[in-house]
């Protein structure tokens, strides 16, 4: 192979060598850019090696072209050391693998792009787990742990990745294979020699060890004969910058089989920090810290002691966990003290001279009180007044008794230079994680940001610290290195690369030689635009790419299905920041990388709520197709499915429903711009309005829609009927406590309602009137519309303009608006105010949306429901989950006695999205993940609810069964109880 000097041979060459793939298109290099980070650098190329094969190859060709290679993981580095100029090697597509492992030996061999949940759920059958667990468990990779020598919440009991690594298997720049572990064996040429060399220095002249000595090279006093040589653990936290690890051996330890919570609260941080130290003797799994500011706000009590085994502290009567509803210690801060058992969670709160105390043993309520910890996390990354802010400190550590005392210090910098930020962390460790509101975008911000860090470093260093506790130093702190390690030491970690990395090509400008901290800036390729500033929301922590199936949440519908960075939310946010850049992505609007990538986006709004940032890409959607298509002709779909509600009100207006279906059913050809595998969802004979206007439901006893009740309003007698001729509940009864007031309420026509599905309108009147409720509906003849369809198609104009006529046909709003579907509840609660924010009518519309439980919780909160007493599966609307939330409709549930969880995540039709042409695969990917194997699973009586429109189609569709809106199943319930009642009326009449 013959020298190659210019970006297009080194991408033949590469092409040529490798069997995995090699792209050097702006789309794979704008995904790369940025880590989790604030910096911000341009790739070559990335390669995705399918071996280490071709991971020699692949470093044999960079070496010949002086091109740099970095080695990345999951991407989460919140440094900049998972960013570069050259190649990036992607070890997560094909290097994946759980090799091996042995129980017995407590083992494991894995590759470098092994996700960590994956090992950790691979070895808990064997009652073992792999010890360190950073925050980002769900989608870090070993490699990536291995290179940054991550800790996580567990270290006090399991130690840092270095201490859980035994072998590695390296290639260097050249494309040389070592394989390394304890002893020199392996070792490159002149390691063994430098050590001997510096010997004095690497035993006295490096800080004092503790665990959290994180920084630099900082485990290359490993290498000391004393401490046996070991080289794999010096080579952990390297970043990178000596080589690449192909392969690991990683030890596994057991997990107790009955650990417990003990949640000591104190008067303050300061206390909770000077406490934990002193708590280390009781040999704790971790000793987790958080201020109230994390929550905003103190805890109080949460109710009486419940069976997760909570125990009063020193001061009695603590808090606990009511009900089942997590709660804290009285306190101002708290630490979280997990033991291997109860009996050593109540030997700390014994111990431990806390204000407050509760011991939790049940699981799921140790894992209520957890979120309340990892929740409180993701507030950190902004400001109570709701500014944003960035890593940069995140994970300064000092010795676990200093640590009251630097935190004090640490507030008071802060305070000195006009910041905020929120510390918490692992106080077993001296670990302190914070997010702070630098200003990165403007001179001024940049030049405080570095007079800050020069101070911080001062101050870390002053209480015997280390720069970084957990996450490596990257660019953002490797310049402050010789204020921590002096020169000396500083010289002898540039010997130390050089001796793996005699051409410098790993990874350069990381940890040796660095690049400045104010260099390499992400914002600064930015306009000065609002998308932009939302754009730069996505700091890249990437919980998009969580994925495996489970839990409530739902992003990343899409990355779950493909398993492609750019179909994750992050890998989006990347490709918008590049495209408003224009220095990668050059199309600007018209961009095709980024129509591309926003294509399968399925805009189901789960980044808006799970991404701790709060990132809305189907906003972005939004705003990208406004811009895209703007002044050309659209997809058909966007005229056909965009424009759906102005189809359907002119069907209805024709009276042509019933032809319509007909013709649905019997023409062979599909409908222009619809997916061919899509059967079209029947049209409603008459509109639910036509129905409730001038005469009564089919079948209803309703009085008119917009009307009173006929007594005129006031509650309808106890054991008569209601004003729709159920009863309630409570064996046929009325009762007429909740409807006392006769609370007015509106309920919205929506146009899923409207035209496709009135029965579920009928039913929302059935219910809400049987809650003792004045229910209008508007007489709009399908003028009112949320915008929905012409938002998730970008007609941003068009949308403005039909929300304006919905304000103007409504007018003034005096009763709460009972929206039943929650794609369009969400879409006035929180698109129309963003749409037309300066009339004051869109807010005002916005405030009075509430879900049908909200309502009936908030407007009749004495009614009770009919007792349905059955099991419930189906699907959470992924909006209603992202915006308006589930609580009420959990409570309603439970009160109707329906047991069971609908699924989460995404059905995967989600609007438009399934019906488009190219989405069928991914939507049907989607609804496999959870939706479809929960209703395999249900019992065969259960009942499947789905309150979306969408959600009951993809049912319908790929299911076989039909999905009811929760009004239905509770009108149903309320006719069951009108006949029970009549039989027991029957039945008294013939008793002799």
């Amino acid at each position: 192979m013959g020298a190659v000097t210019t970006p297009g041979e080194v991408e033949r060459t590469l092409r040529a060598e490798l069997r995995g793939e090699v792209d050097f298109g702006a789309a794979a290099r704008a995904l790369v850019t940025m880590d989790a980070s604030n910096y911000r650098r341009v790739p070559l190329g990335v390669v995705a090696p399918r071996d280490a094969d071709d991971v020699a190859a692949a470093l044999r060709v960079c070496a010949a072209a002086g091109v740099p290679v970095v080695p990345r993981g999951g991407g989460t580095s919140i440094a900049g050391q998972a960013t570069g100029v050259g190649v990036v090697l992607d070890l997560t597509h094909h290097m994946n693998a759980l090799l091996s492992v042995d129980p017995a030996a407590r083992t494991a061999v894995v590759q470098p792009g092994l996700v960590l949940d994956r090992l950790r759920d691979a070895v808990r059958p064997y009652g073992l787990t792999f010890g360190p667990d950073p925050s980002t468990h769900s989608r870090c990779t070993l490699g990536g742990m291995i290179g940054n020598n991550a800790c996580g919440a567990h270290s006090v009991a399991w130690g840092t990745t270095a201490d859980n690594v035994t072998e590695l298997a390296v290639t260097t720049y050249a494309g040389a294979a070592h394989r390394i572990g304890t002893g020199w064996d392996g070792a490159p040429h002149g390691l063994r020699e430098l050590v001997g060399a510096h010997l004095a220095t690497l035993r006295t002249g490096m800080p004092p060890r503790f665990s959290r000595r994180i920084s630099g090279y900082g485990g290359l006093d490993a290498l000391l004969p004393e401490r046996g040589v070991r080289l794999a653990e010096a080579f952990c936290g390297s970043e990178g910058t000596l080589g690449v690890v192909t392969e690991a051996v990683v030890r596994l330890v057991e997990l107790p089989p009955a650990p417990a919570l003990a949640v000591l609260g104190y008067a303050d941080e300061s206390a909770a920090a000077d406490a934990a130290a002193g708590l280390l003797p009781y040999g704790p799994l971790t000793v987790e810290g958080m201020a109230e500011d994390l929550l905003g706000g103190a805890a109080g009590p949460a109710g009486p002691a419940g069976p997760e085994g909570r125990i009063a502290g020193p001061a009695g009567g603590a808090a606990g966990l009511g009900g089942g509803v997590a709660g804290l210690p009285r306190g101002r801060a708290w630490l979280f003290v997990e033991m291997p058992d109860e009996g050593g969670a109540r030997a700390v709160v014994r111990g431990a001279d806390a204000l407050d105390a509760l011991v939790v043993t049940d699981p799921a309520a140790r894992r209520a009180l957890w979120r309340i910890r990892e929740d409180a996390a993701g507030t950190a990354t902004r400001t109570p007044d709701g500014r944003m802010a960035w890593p940069g400190w995140e994970d300064c550590a000092v010795p676990p008794a200093r640590l009251g005392a630097y935190l004090r210090d640490f507030r008071a910098l802060l305070a000195a230079h006009g910041l905020r930020g929120t510390p918490y962390g692992h106080f077993g460790e001296g670990c302190v994680h914070v997010r702070i509101d630098f200003d990165l975008a403007s001179a001024a911000g940049v030049a405080r940001y570095r007079a800050f860090s020069e101070e911080l470093a001062d101050l870390v260093v002053a209480h015997g610290g280390s720069l970084s506790g957990e996450h490596g130093d990257g660019q953002a702190r490797a310049e402050l290195l010789p204020k921590m390690y002096g020169e000396d030491v500083i010289r002898l970690f540039g010997a130390y690369k050089d001796v793996w990395d005699p051409a410098g090509g790993m990874n350069p400008g990381m940890l040796v030689r660095p690049a400045r901290l104010d260099e390499n800036l992400r914002f600064e390729v930015l306009p000065a635009t609002p998308f932009a500033g939302e754009v730069a929301r996505c700091v890249g922590v990437a919980k998009c790419r969580t994925s495996e199936p489970g839990g409530p949440g739902v992003m990343c519908p899409s990355y779950r299905a493909t398993g492609e960075e750019q179909h994750s939310t992050r890998g989006r946010a990347r490709l918008l920041h590049e495209m408003l850049a224009g220095e990668v992505v050059t199309g600007g609007w018209r961009s095709p990388e980024v129509a591309e990538a926003l294509d399968l986006c399925l805009g189901c709004k789960g980044c808006r709520s799970d991404c701790p940032v709060g990132v809305d890409m189907a906003s972005y959607k939004s705003e990208f197709l406004h811009h895209h298509w703007a002044g050309r002709i659209r997809p058909l779909a966007h005229y056909t499915l965009g424009g759906l509600p102005g189809w359907l009100r002119l069907i209805a207006r024709l009276r042509a429903a019933g032809a319509v279906n007909t013709a649905a059913r019997l023409l062979p050809v599909p409908v222009p711009g619809l997916a061919r595998e899509r059967a079209l969802p029947e049209l409603a004979k008459r509109p639910f309005t036509r129905g409730t206007h001038g005469r009564r439901p089919t079948g209803e006893g309703a009085v008119p829609a917009g009307s009173r009740a006929a007594d005129g309003g006031r509650a309808v007698p106890a054991g008569s009927g209601s004003a729709d001729g159920s009863r309630a509940a409570d064996g046929g009864r009325a009762a007429d406590r909740g409807r006392a007031a006769g609370a007015a309420v509106v309920l919205w026509p929506d146009t899923f309602t409207e035209y496709l599905a009135p029965e579920v309108g009928h039913a929302a009147l059935r219910v809400l009137r049987a809650a003792g409720l004045d229910v209008s509906v508007p007489r709009t003849r399908g003028r009112v519309c949320c915008g929905l369809t012409y938002l998730s198609t970008g007609r941003l104009d068009r949308a403005r303009k039909v929300l304006r006529r919905t304000l103007d046909t409504l007018g003034e709003v005096p009763a709460p608006v009972t929206v039943l579907e929650p794609s369009c509840a969400a879409a006035l609660r929180t698109d129309l105010p963003a749409l037309l924010p300066d009339d004051p009518r869109a807010a005002r519309l916005a405030a009075a949306v509430r879900t049908v439980a909200e309502t009936l919780e908030e407007y009749a909160p004495d009614w009770r429901p009919p007792r349905l007493d059955r099991a419930v599966v189906g699907q959470t609307h992924c909006h209603q989950h992202a915006v308006l939330g589930d609580a009420a409709d959990r409570r309603l549930r439970e009160r109707a006695g329906l047991v069971g969880e609908p699924a989460g995540g995404c059905c995967g039709l989600a609007g438009n999205f399934g019906f488009e042409p190219g989405h069928h695969e991914v939507s049907v990917a989607c609804a496999e993940e959870q939706l479809l194997p929960s209703l395999r699973a249900a019992p065969p009586d259960a009942l499947v609810q789905a309150d979306g429109f969408s959600c009951r189609t993809q049912i319908a569709q790929l299911g076989g069964v039909r999905a009811r809106h929760l009004v239905e199943l509770l009108a149903d319930g309320l006719a069951e109880g009108v006949a029970d009642g009549l039989a027991d009326g029957l039945a008294d009449d013939t008793q002799p």
